[in-house]
């Protein structure tokens, strides 16, 4: 006798199939992630389509994706209908462009992680030749510059390091080239020593 495949799962099936808590698959409801129908006593039935979005969805998050990025992807599959071999392609197509920009920066974090990263810190011996005066804050915002996308390494060029050292110095840089520690740009104001005191109760308690 040959055995049936059923066509719907329910949130408990879905969840042993996939490897994926009840609760998350509920989350991911709720977010528009994936779907379902109610029975007439309001039981969840999932098409059985939904188990690969749903190791989609894990996948996606495993490598660093966004929500909003992986709802944005899982749009462009139809609905009313399971996806087919080509839908999943379309999709895939989309994707691959942000995974390449998602190893290509992994790789620049693994091989430049004990040089200077353009972060600001100025911590190591290399940064004062990288990044004197921590001229690339201007660039990052304080950010780590040298592993964002090449288009933002503009510390890379002499022409746009030497003009940025140069506005440095004619501010009355924080310390002279040499030095191993210079003022963090991104670093809270101090903290007074003598702070305000606050305002006494008015009433009988404040005399």
């Amino acid at each position: 006798m040959t055995a049936t495949i059923a066509k719907e799962l329910t949130i408990g099936q879905l969840a042993q199939r996939s490897g994926v808590a009840t609760s998350a698959l509920r989350f991911y409801e709720e977010q528009g992630l994936i779907s379902s129908r109610r029975t007439s006593g309001n039981q969840r039935r999932y098409p059985r389509d939904m188990l690969r979005r749903v190791a989609f969805i894990r996948v996606s998050q495993n490598v660093g994706m966004p929500l909003s990025a992986i709802r944005y992807a899982l749009d462009r599959l139809p609905e009313g209908r399971t996806p087919t071999h080509e839908d999943w392609a379309h999709v895939s197509e989309y994707w691959r462009q942000d995974l390449d920009a998602r190893i290509a920066q992994m790789r620049r974090l693994r091989d430049n992680l004990s040089e200077c990263i353009g972060c600001g810190c100025l911590s190591l011996e290399s940064c004062m030749l990288a990044n004197p005066y921590d001229v690339l804050g201007e660039h990052g915002a304080c950010g780590p510059v040298r592993l964002l996308s090449d288009d933002r390494r503009v510390a890379d060029e002499p022409e746009a390091e030497g003009e940025a050292l140069a506005r440095a110095k004619a501010a009355g840089g924080a310390a002279a080239v040499g030095a191993t520690v210079v003022k963090d740009p991104c670093a809270p104001p101090p903290t007074p020593l003598n702070p305000p005191r606050p305002p006494r109760p008015r009433g009988r308690a404040g005399r």
